[in-house]
């Protein structure tokens, strides 16, 4: 029995996946990489408890929610009645259990389980998808898709190619950052219910006529031809993280043995890439959205513009995208080391990672407090994007005894801890450090010309 004022969405189209050997409709590219998600253990188990936003959703071992029958079931009208009034119910630690046994008296167990964790998923989803309501999840596609800013910021590099084939497409969020931007989109993916999703998801954003689909296993097989490739080989497998690149579904050298046929390629890899696991003359991009570093993208080919390359992304389509880069060729650039000044700055991750420290030091005039410390310093302030800035206040030699003084001597309130090349614990150092006053302060461990030291700094400069 449906409740009272719940009304059935219209049926949804029949999802079609097409096989290699399947005429497909203009079928210009195809082809498929393999991708193993993290394994997220089942939200629903009765003794699920633990992870972040959902603690309660993860810790049996038990893979996959659907199946594709399961699949139908929640796209036909009764299971889109489910989502629908599951959107609106509450879904904390204590809710579920309970809203899975009201479920099961009106659906299978099979149709209850997975329009919960499905709901669930959206909830967790909404995070990298502004539309995450009205699509498609499994736990490991959503755990390695990138957030929709990074996926479109991508997009917009990869769309004046023209024809681009996504390998590995997963549940789609490439493919709808590429058909947005323009893109005429091949999405491959080995699994079957992936690709489905996939499908679905484009057709619930209107992006569906843009796309191609091909079920194809790129581990054995070769990619379809395309103006442009992009790939996100699987880096996780039974929940753990594949750090060696040629641990990677598919290997990270098979994947760059595409270009032979296609040199325009894009391959996305884990933040953490030793760089000389890519090609010399390919470009390395890596991406931080809202502060945070998310990936690294290898650009192979015509698509590469420079060596390497920082870019800071966000969430506020507001803000714009900011890039630091160095061309092929290019000695790094060189600052003193000098004991910290009016202003500390600590650099965006990605200008960390991409090892441009140096050139944005260049850029506005600071110096190094230790040669082997991502900190800056400078006289004065001196807007940018690129780093976070704070007054300082003082500084000395670590010594613990000194360092309360002090902040009893400025009216410390709350104390936030920050540290590079410090082994204190920062979060107990903190609850030690605040005091009662209402100032609230930023204490840095790190070194300074080699030796331990404490910097007591003023609230952050505003970037604006």
């Amino acid at each position: 029995m449906r409740p009272a004022g719940l009304r059935p969405p219209k049926p949804s189209p029949p999802v079609v996946v097409s096989r290699e050997d399947t005429a497909l409709p203009d079928p210009p590219c195809r082809r498929s990489v393999s991708r193993e998600g993290t394994a997220f253990p089942d939200p629903l188990h009765r003794e699920g408890y633990g992870e972040t936003r959902f603690p309660h959703m993860f810790r049996s071992g038990i893979r996959g929610f659907v199946d594709l029958e399961t699949f139908a079931w929640l796209r036909s009208p009764q299971g889109q009645a489910v989502l629908e009034e599951l959107a609106t119910r509450p879904l904390g630690e204590d809710d579920t259990l309970r809203e899975l046994e009201r479920l099961r008296q009106r659906v299978t167990p099979e149709q209850a389980r997975a329009a919960l964790e499905l709901a669930l998923l959206r909830r967790r989803a909404s995070a990298k998808f502004p539309a995450a309501g009205r699509l498609f999840f499994t736990r490991e596609a959503l755990e390695q898709a990138s957030a929709a800013p990074v996926a479109a910021h991508r997009a917009a590099r990869l769309a004046p190619c023209g024809h681009v084939a996504d390998l590995g497409c997963g549940i789609g969020g490439d493919t709808l950052a590429l058909a947005a931007a323009g893109a005429r989109v091949t999405a491959v993916e080995r699994d079957p219910l992936r690709l489905a999703m996939a499908r679905t998801n484009a057709e619930a954003l209107g992006l569906g006529e843009r796309i191609d689909w091909l079920l194809r296993d790129l581990s054995i097989a070769e990619p379809p031809p395309a103006d442009a490739l992009f790939s996100d080989p699987g880096r996780r497998a039974g929940g753990q993280r594949r750090f060696q690149v040629e641990r990677y579904d598919p290997p990270l050298s098979r994947v760059l043995a595409w270009q032979a046929r296609t040199p325009a390629l894009a391959v996305k890899v884990a933040p953490g890439i030793d760089l000389t696991a890519a090609p010399t003359d390919a470009e390395v991009e890596f991406v931080s959205l809202d502060g945070e570093l998310k990936e690294a993208v290898i650009w192979c080919g015509p698509l590469a513009r420079v060596a390497r390359q920082a870019t800071l992304v966000s969430s506020d389509a507001n803000v714009p995208t900011h890039t630091l880069w160095a061309a092929h060729g290019a000695a790094r650039a060189t600052v003193p080391v000098t004991e910290p000044d009016a202003m500390l700055y600590e650099p965006d991750p990605a200008v960390i990672r991409a090892g441009m420290v140096t050139d944005l030091a260049v850029r506005i005039g600071a110096a190094q407090i230790d040669p082997e410390i991502a900190y800056l310093t400078a006289p004065a302030y001196v807007a940018t994007p690129f780093a976070r800035a704070w007054p300082v206040l003082a500084w000395f030699p670590f010594s613990l005894k000194r360092l309360r003084a002090r902040l009893r001597d400025l009216g410390a309130g709350p104390v936030t801890v920050k540290k590079r090349g410090s082994p204190l614990d920062s979060d107990a150092l903190a609850r030690q450090l605040s005091g009662d006053g209402a100032r609230p302060l930023v204490v840095v461990l790190t070194r300074v010309r080699g030796q331990p030291a404490a910097l007591i700094c003023d609230a952050p400069v505003s970037a604006k």
